[in-house]
């Protein structure tokens, strides 16, 4: 009786009328009421003659079960499990099929597949038929049990290998393969090593049968296609033997303009995975001529007729999702971070010059944009081999016939002058009318091209530093004059942001404009409308950069209203990337006046610790039967969603139940989390002691984050991780209690062993440089503090050691490639870098001798990179660290003996690294050996003659102004630490005649440190070359980039000559310009 009146009411709920569904609703929820609803669903499902209603039934034993299995009758469930299964071998429709299956992975999850023999067997029975329709039911409903429960499953994954090598045969059954693959695809995961010889054996059928489902059915294919994100990211090894053909399987749908966006986007992004997980394979392979073969013309192609370039669109909002073009280029973009820059270049300069010389401007366009996405991963190689070409070619294009020429070449610019400084600001003669000139245009230009020129002039200005000084007046009229009329809220939040922009380089050069822009953009931030959102966020971005550039004096009267207007903002708006901009600016505060950001800790930390552990914008994607709106009982409210489920309503239990698709996460709170975290670090230590209270509830959240699945975030929490460490030693040494050191070694005991474990095993190398800067910073800040834990010097010095051997999971390790060539990507160096950084900052931290042993582990490593045939990179590296940590010896204790045992080493490296043909060699090897002398002074005496020759010829022949003052820094060492090895006569004139210095300011502490010291040893020769040392002198008086210490020795060492030296001092003194005799005398008058 029950199941008529059912089928019924499910009857009622398809037609077409808002009236009848209400009332039929409101029927079915009576019904739910009563225990026999299950048999009586089981009855319609099986018995009804329409499938829709057949197909509802099933939905809402489903949700049933999934919701209330704990209400159900132990009877009700066997017959529930006996009903589905026989439903399934009688269905004829899909739709209900499907549903069924569903169903059925409900089952398997309440009841674990041993439970359930019966449904083992149909699996089995089913999918081995000889009747192709009932191979199709059988893996569908194998895709679902598996798919939503694959762990369960793990004792059968070799007999469903085994059953897959027989489907992927099986080629005129393009759905038995969608669906066979798409359980691979599940299972891949939670594969062990028993199963990966059978894994590897499938991917020659894999590939065949992926081309016949290509044919069949391209969306099929698309989803089918992650089969090989799947295989990559969990067991690459699998996919290695066969990396060529799956290559070669990617380049054919890539190339092939017949087949769907979505499909050649896969496929593309398949070969950029590959590249960056195993680029050696890649090139051992050959593959490279290949890809770049098939990659030139995808994003140099016009596009179809009529329309544009998303990236051209006038309102391109980042839509390139799905575009095979930008795809393309992201091709390159991983070669260049993943490659060794001569291995690339060699091959694809060829592809990009025919692009740029050609006639069509989308071929121009393309050429272009390939050198703009190599700039970040050949930093190195452009700027030292082939910028100026490169810019002449950009500045060309720059005049283009074309806008979508001019255009790729404003990215390409901007591209530039990200990644390729200091080298790029020198051209800033010829790039800042080029790119004013695009800016006087700015009324008649369209928006989004008026977006690149800002994009290109932003990058290029930041990096400018004091040589924005002439072109600053015209600049801020051009931008005042936009935020005071720009009819265009674009228009003006481009503005803003390239005002932050010449503040970072203007720094207090931009105080006269300041008062007019504060008030644009409090006007900005108080401003509640909706549509002003995207510039009130632009306009906290450029506040915190502000207050970080025009010093503390200007800013600091502002810095508690800011605050306010700061948490004013994350009270009133909901949004994001608002709440980022906030926390950057709340950290700049702290930076410049800490003391206004102490009343109001406990609502930021309150508001950042809430995005540390919100879910939101990490989003379940369900597969839920979109067309039921309707449920059962009591959870009618909670389920009436269709789409997405936010994981803050559920439990994480729930989420599992559903057929959850996947996890997309929305960018916006990644960057919350990222911004959070960077500022929370920065503000415990900016606030010391008054951030105590929060220390703990901050690091817990933190530290959770330590292995979140979006890199930045992992980046921000170790950064972070590594700051509260360096605030609490902060707060320990200014109140040095027990209780505060062991709250220090406490949080140290965690860092450290979690630093070293993520540095062996994280997969992205921005992630381990990172730790590894942040670990770096720790120990320099904590010293031997950080250093008591037993075996964590030796732990450290181990992953040091690992790092320069590239034995760690994101240095690409293991695999057949023998790694006996010494090119490498410049990520890859920059990675070892880091890892080197860390050996002075230990030398520094330790007695010498409880160092020793581990230095002396690590130096052949360091030394091996200084050969001739390195790169100039890694020799440069691989002397200045050594010089570093030579510097470091000097000290602590016991590190004259150290450096004294080391020098036979070292000489004959740092010898010939003052022959280099490279600069910044030369420099490094001169400031290694001033180092050593300074370490190991009497020891070294008898090297003293022929480092003094060496330094001699140098002088002779030197161009490099660094160069020059860094060997004046060197002769002062081996003065003061050996003063009788040196024949003063001969080196002190010489030393003399080469001041001022030009480049390296910090070394003038050295030189005058030195002049003091001869001063006191030897008057009568400081005295005999008094003009040119007052000379000098009076060119460093009052200069900004030298420190109040080295200020305070020059001026110490000039009153004593004026005083004990009168007459001489004051005939040096007449011989000056007037303004420096002016600023001498009063120097030397002031008290």
């Amino acid at each position: 009786m029950m199941s008529e009146e059912l089928e019924r009411i499910l009857a009622r709920l398809t037609e077409p009328d808002n009236a009848v569904i209400q009332q039929a609703t409101a029927e079915l929820k009576q019904a739910f009421k009563d225990p026999a609803i299950i048999p009586a669903l089981c009855t319609v499902m099986t018995g009804s003659q329409n499938p829709q209603v057949r197909q509802s039934a099933a939905v809402m034993l489903r949700m049933r079960v999934r919701k209330h299995w704990k209400k159900i009758s132990p009877d009700h469930r066997e017959s529930l499990k006996a009903v589905v299964l026989q439903a399934l071998q009688n269905e004829t429709e899909h739709t209900v099929r499907h549903s069924l299956s569903q169903l059925s992975a409900v089952l398997v999850k309440h009841e674990t597949p041993d439970r359930w023999p019966a449904l083992l067997a149909l699996l089995n029975q089913s999918t081995k038929s000889n009747n192709p329709q009932d191979r199709q039911v059988g893996l569908l409903l194998l895709s679902k049990v598996v798919g939503s429960n694959p762990e369960p499953f793990k004792p059968h994954y070799k007999q469903l290998l085994q059953l897959f090598g027989t489907v992927l045969q099986d080629l005129n059954n393009p759905t038995a393969l969608y669906y066979c693959i798409l359980t691979l695809t599940a299972i891949t995961a939670y594969t062990g090593t028993e199963e990966m010889n059978l894994m590897r054996s499938l991917m020659p059928k894999l590939l065949i049968a992926l081309k016949h489902l290509i044919q069949a059915d391209q969306d099929h294919a698309s989803e089918a296609m992650e089969v090989f994100d799947e295989l990559m990211e969990s067991e690459v090894s699998i996919v290695v033997p066969h990396i060529a053909e799956i290559v070669r399987f990617c380049l054919e749908i890539s190339a092939d303009v017949s087949l769907s966006d979505s499909l050649r986007v896969k496929a593309l992004s398949c070969i950029a995975v590959l590249i960056r997980l195993k680029s050696k394979a890649v090139l051992k392979h050959k593959l490279l001529q290949p890809i770049l073969q098939v990659v030139f013309p995808i994003l140099s192609a016009a596009p179809p007729p009529g329309e544009e370039d998303p990236d051209d669109e006038e309102n391109d909002t980042e839509g390139n999702s799905e575009n095979p073009k930008h795809f393309a280029v992201q091709v390159i973009d991983t070669m260049a971070l993943h490659m060794p820059p001569e291995k690339l270049f060699n091959q694809l300069l060829p592809f990009t010059q025919t692009c740029l010389s050609s006639e069509n401007p989308y071929e121009r366009k393309g050429g272009l944009m390939c050198m703009a996405v190599l700039a970040e991963g050949c930093a190195d190689h452009i700027r030292t081999k082939m910028l100026s070409s490169m810019l002449q070619t950009v500045c060309r294009s720059l005049s283009d016939s074309n806008q979508v020429v001019r255009s790729a070449a404003l990215f390409a610019l901007g591209q530039f002058s990200e990644h390729l400084q200091p080298d790029v600001s020198k051209f800033h003669a010829e790039l800042m009318p080029l790119l004013h000139g695009y800016l006087s245009a700015v009324n008649q230009t369209k928006i989004g091209h008026m977006t690149k020129a800002f994009y290109a002039l932003e990058n290029f200005l930041e990096n400018l530093g004091p040589e924005i000084e002439p072109y600053l007046p015209t600049l801020m009229e051009t931008m005042l004059s936009a935020l005071n009329n720009a009819e265009n809220l674009k228009l003006k939040e481009l503005a803003v942001s390239a005002i932050g922009a010449i503040a970072n380089a203007a720094k207090e050069m931009l105080v006269p404009y300041f008062p007019p822009i504060i008030e644009s953009l409090k006007g900005f931030l108080t401003d509640t409308r909706e549509e002003m959102r995207t510039l009130q966020t632009q306009a906290l971005g450029t506040l915190s950069v502000l207050a970080r550039t025009v010093g503390k004096e200007v800013f600091s009267p502002l810095a508690a209203e800011c605050v306010q207007l700061g948490l004013n903002l994350t009270d009133g708006v909901d949004d994001p990337d608002l709440r980022r901009c906030t926390y950057s600016l709340f950290s700049a505060v702290s930076d410049v006046s800490p003391d206004c950001l102490v009343p109001h800790l406990t609502p930021i930390t309150t508001v950042m610790l809430l995005s540390l552990r919100s879910t939101e914008g990490v989003m379940a994607q369900l597969d839920e039967d979109k067309q039921f709106v309707l449920l059962d009982d009591d959870d009618a409210d909670d389920e009436g969603e269709e789409g997405d489920v936010d994981l803050d309503e559920e439990s994480e239990t729930e989420v599992d139940d559903r057929d959850v698709a996947g996890f997309s996460v929305e960018n916006a709170y990644i960057d919350e989390k990222e911004d959070a975290c960077d500022a929370l670090g920065e503000i415990a230590f900016n606030t010391g002691v008054a951030f105590q209270p929060f220390l703990e509830s901050s690091f817990q959240q933190v530290y959770e984050l330590h292995d979140f699945p979006h890199e930045d975030v992992r980046r921000a929490a170790f950064g972070a991780m590594g700051q509260f460490c360096r605030a609490q030693h902060k707060v320990w040494k200014e109140s040095p209690t027990e209780a505060n050191h062991q709250a220090l070694h406490k949080l140290l005991q965690v860092v450290l062993p979690c630093f070293l474990e993520a540095v062996r095993q994280d997969r992205e190398r921005q992630v381990v440089m990172a730790i590894l800067e942040s670990m770096n910073a720790v120990i320099k800040s904590c010293q031997g503090e950080a250093l008591q834990a037993p075996g964590i010097l030796a732990e450290i010095s181990n992953t040091i050691k690992d790092v320069l051997k590239k034995k760690t999971v994101c240095q690409d390790v293991g695999g057949d490639e023998a790694d006996d060539d010494e090119q490498q990507a410049e990520y890859d160096a920059m990675l070892q870098e880091f890892a080197g950084e860390g050996i002075p900052v230990l030398a520094s931290a330790l007695p010498a001798e409880t160092f020793y042993p581990h230095l002396n582990d690590l130096l052949p490593l360091i030394m091996s990179k200084a050969k001739p045939s390195c790169t100039e990179a890694d020799r440069s590296f691989s002397i200045g660290t050594i010089g570093e940590t030579l510097h470091s010896l000097v000290g602590v204790a016991g590190g004259r003996a150290v450096a004294g045992r080391l020098s036979n080493r070292l000489l004959p490296v740092l010898v010939a690294g003052v022959r280099d043909s490279d600069a910044e060699v030369r420099n490094n090897s001169v400031f290694a050996l001033g180092a050593l002398a300074q370490a190991a002074g009497p020891i070294v005496a008898s090297d003293y003659p022929m480092m003094l020759s060496l330094f001699s010829n140098l002088l002779s022949k030197e161009s490099d102004l660094r160069v020059i003052d860094n060997l004046c820094a060197a002769l002062c060492r081996m003065i003061m630490s050996h003063i009788e090895g040196v024949p003063l006569e001969q080196v002190f004139p010489a030393l003399v005649a080469c001041l001022p210095l030009k480049e390296d300011m910090e070394e003038n502490k050295t030189i005058y440190s030195c002049l003091t010291f001869l001063y006191s040893h030897n008057p009568v020769l400081v005295v005999s070359h008094l003009k040119p040392i007052i000379s000098a002198a009076a060119h460093l008086l009052g200069m900004k980039d030298v420190d109040n210490e080295t200020q305070n020795t020059l001026l110490v060492l000039l009153r004593g000559l004026a005083q004990h030296h009168t007459k001489e001092f004051e005939s040096a003194v007449m011989s000056l310009p007037d303004e420096q005799r002016n600023k001498m005398t009063m120097a030397v008058t002031q008290s």
